[in-house]
């Protein structure tokens, strides 16, 4: 995706922020409901994609708003505008973070623990809990686990329906535990570091959930699943391994509400790249 801004986008930037120079905005190559314009060192700029995004734009604000007042170690984006519609788009402009993200396969395993840590460590308050909504359903068979059963499972090729199913009955048999403030989305541009190594701050939340912090270690292994090992108890590991070989946790944060999928075949056809990829994963 280039990154040089249109001029609709352009236009909805100085109507938000009205006086501030847009000499150097540009457009992330990140964002699927949303397009985002940086404004470096100032703030970035949500402008919903489609109805849902705008539909959604203000629980997601108000969710950054309470995760920013928690008190974890490292920045939070912070909604620095109101929600504001623009036609049948929704725009808002949150709060710069500085720093960067991780070239894959690097990473500090004691930093990384640092940031599982912090996020397992946070207590789910009412307010958060409010914000966050309730847990997708670990292992009984509602929810997300209906979702892929019933939906993607038999979509599936033939030659990997019954591994599909394998897969998924090993997640459902992994034993409840607590649920903690799960991010769903930490890895590569998410996560930004200083250039000496220093954990900055987290970006975009809007997967965010009460569920197994086994989660988030599984997506940090964007970061390679040996530093994950060292940064996470055995047990932790063990279960970030079954999450991820569940269509690859990237898929999976994504049915955890259990909530049905707005484009099955598309989701499948993801899933099924991700199989082929990564056909001889196995557990160690």
């Amino acid at each position: 995706m280039s990154d040089e801004v249109s001029v609709e986008l352009l236009e909805i930037v100085d109507a938000l922020m009205p006086g501030m120079s847009l000499d150097t905005a540009r457009l992330s190559a990140h964002g699927n409901h949303h397009h985002v314009v940086l404004l470096p060192g100032v703030a970035a700029v949500r402008i919903s994609r489609r109805p849902f995004a705008a539909e959604t734009l203000p629980r997601r604000m108000e969710l950054l708003r309470v995760i920013a007042a928690s008190g974890l170690p490292f920045a939070v984006p912070e909604p620095l505008t109101p929600v504001t519609m623009f036609g049948d788009r929704a725009a808002v402009a949150v709060s710069w973070v500085d720093g960067s993200g991780l070239p894959e396969g690097e990473g500090d395993p004691a930093k990384i623990s640092e940031l599982l840590g912090a996020l397992r460590e946070l207590p789910l308050t009412p307010e958060l809990q409010a914000v966050l909504g309730t847990p997708g359903g670990q292992a009984s068979g509602h929810g997300w686990a209906d979702v892929l059963a019933e939906d993607v499972v038999p979509r599936l090729p033939q030659q990997w329906r019954d591994e599909g199913r394998r897969r998924l009955e090993e997640a459902m048999a992994l034993e409840p535990v607590p649920a903690c403030l799960v991010h769903g989305d930490l890895g590569a541009e998410n996560v930004h570091w200083s250039k000496d190594g220093k954990l900055i701050g987290v970006l975009d939340w809007d997967l965010a959930q009460p569920f197994d912090p086994a989660i988030d270690a599984a997506c940090m292994a964007w970061h390679g699943w040996e530093n994950v090992r060292q940064a996470v108890d055995s047990e932790t590991y063990r279960r970030a391994r079954v999450w991820d070989r569940t269509f690859g946790v990237e898929h999976l944060v994504a049915v955890l509400s259990g909530k049905p999928l707005s484009n099955v075949d598309s989701y499948v056809e993801h899933v099924v790249a991700w199989l082929e990829r990564y056909a001889d994963r196995r557990l160690p």
